[in-house]
């Protein structure tokens, strides 16, 4: 049954898909690839049981409960196997085992909160989050040589961890936002993270549980982060004992874009009447939303915990949540023409380097646009929303940087890109560049599904972290 299900399901993969607007949710990979698996999903989300179970003649016949339950888990288990197959991970990944393991798990836990969603018991981003607070990130005791406080920045939820050994001066800080593509992610899930770097550098870490989609659109999270990060930079040295001009800012993916946002949009607005952030920790940021055909977006398309097609999708839940129109945002019909010759000086391949280009690219000219998709997501071209397409004036005040990137993350060259142009400016950068790690690298430092690079990339934060 599950052989049937799934060749006929492939071998339909290329008739068109009804419903965009939960297809294009689906989605996974590039071009060709990214059409058939989402036709995939969609074939199996609108089912027909009966057209694939009615015609069976079973010798046994089971309570009724049990083909349902039977059905269900094959079902799953097809999809989960389904998926895996469909993902690529290169051979520098160490331990592939690992990572497909871990991309199963949240293949299983998206699979299972859809169908909770299709039976009407809750959304499948609800089913989600409570999956991974409630068994992916149990609540710890604070360790020896922290004092772990949950408290309140100006209506905005937070964590503070302080370092208890006695200290020379004042402290630095660091404020942390993090990553979940705007719509994940909470202070509990990167509690270890922001553990590691407390107790690594003796900084005081302030962990932001900013406010996410679909629930709220942009700009609340961006404005949770500037209040929470105000908040903190006037009361950090009578409160904390911390230096408010060693007060940096930074967070991870979705966490990096706001970091990297709120440093813009401080610089332009600054007045004197608050110290601005000393320095921005960007650890694989999501920079923009007009290129998704740039050489890492090519090469590392398939590769988990983050695929191609999901960059898009996060940006447009983060916008207003019109997931109709991501096949026009993966072919790039969405920049006007005098946009992309704009935008062109700093997302042009040139700007990298060679080697990574080496790695099956080809560039892409795109000639076509569409207005309407234009209007959909023209939000999502503005610089609070893809800090790389910032005017020079702007991105000249901004603070130094440290920037992490990974040789198997979509996201890799908007981190590399960014960085060129913050050099060619003139500000201060520090680059890690993990050579065998993906998406997602830094919370995966602990436990049987670790990876070296993880504890490699978290020590050249704290590392970084401990010259402000």
């Amino acid at each position: 049954l599950l052989r049937k299900l799934l060749s006929q399901v492939t071998a339909d993969a290329s008739s068109p898909a009804g419903d965009q607007h939960h297809l294009s949710a689906q989605i996974s990979e590039s071009g060709r690839q990214d059409h058939r698996q989402a036709c995939l999903y969609y074939k199996v989300h609108h089912l027909d049981w009966e057209e694939y179970c009615g015609s069976q003649s079973l010798p046994i016949h089971f309570p009724p409960c049990v083909p349902t339950i039977s059905t269900f888990l094959l079902l799953l288990i097809g999809l989960v196997y389904s998926e895996l197959m469909n993902s690529e991970i290169p051979p520098g990944v160490p331990s592939q085992w690992k990572l497909h393991s871990i991309h199963g798990l949240f293949v299983g836990i998206a699979l299972v909160g859809r169908i909770f969603e299709r039976l009407g018991l809750c959304h499948q981003v609800v089913f989600t989050r409570w999956v991974i607070a409630r068994f992916l990130a149990p609540k710890k005791s604070a360790p020896p040589g922290l004092l772990i406080k949950d408290l309140v920045f100006a209506e905005v939820p937070v964590r503070v961890y302080q370092p208890t050994a006695p200290s020379a001066g004042k402290r630095r800080g660091l404020v942390y936002f993090h990553g979940g593509g705007w719509v994940m992610g909470s202070i509990d899930v990167y509690d270890e993270v922001c553990r590691y770097i407390a107790k690594e550098s003796e900084t005081t870490v302030v962990n932001v549980e900013y406010r996410l989609a679909p629930e709220y659109r942009y700009p609340v999270q961006l404005d949770d982060c500037h209040a929470a990060t105000s908040h903190f930079l006037r009361v950090a040295e009578a409160e904390f004992g911390v230096d408010p001009c060693r007060v940096a800012v930074g967070g991870d993916s979705a966490g990096g874009n706001l970091a990297a946002a709120l440093c813009q949009r401080m610089a332009e607005k600054e007045d004197g009447s608050l110290t601005a952030p000393c320095a921005q920790v960007l650890i694989y940021p999501a920079l923009q939303m007009a290129d998704f055909n740039l050489p890492s977006y090519q090469q590392n398309h398939a590769v988990p915990i983050l695929f191609r097609a999901r960059v898009p999708f996060y940006f447009i839940q983060y916008l207003n949540g019109d997931t109709s129109v991501i096949p026009d945002v993966l072919e790039g019909n969405h920049v006007p023409a005098d946009l992309k010759l704009k935008y062109r000086k700093w997302l042009s391949p040139d700007n990298l380097p060679a080697e990574c280009k080496a790695r099956r690219f080809v560039p892409k000219v795109v000639s076509s646009y569409d207005g309407e998709v234009y209007d959909v997501v023209k939000g999502g071209l503005e610089p609070a929303v893809s800090p790389l397409l910032a005017e020079d004036a702007i991105v000249r005040k901004m603070p130094p940087m440290f920037i992490l990137t990974c040789e198997y993350d979509v996201l890799r060259d908007d981190g590399i890109l960014f960085k060129k142009r913050l050099e060619d400016l003139g500000v201060p950068v520090t680059w890690q560049h993990v050579s065998d790690g993906f998406h997602g690298i830094i919370n995966l430092s602990n436990g049987w599904l670790s990876f070296p690079s993880s504890r490699l990339g978290l020590d050249s934060i704290v590392n970084y972290v401990k010259t402000l």
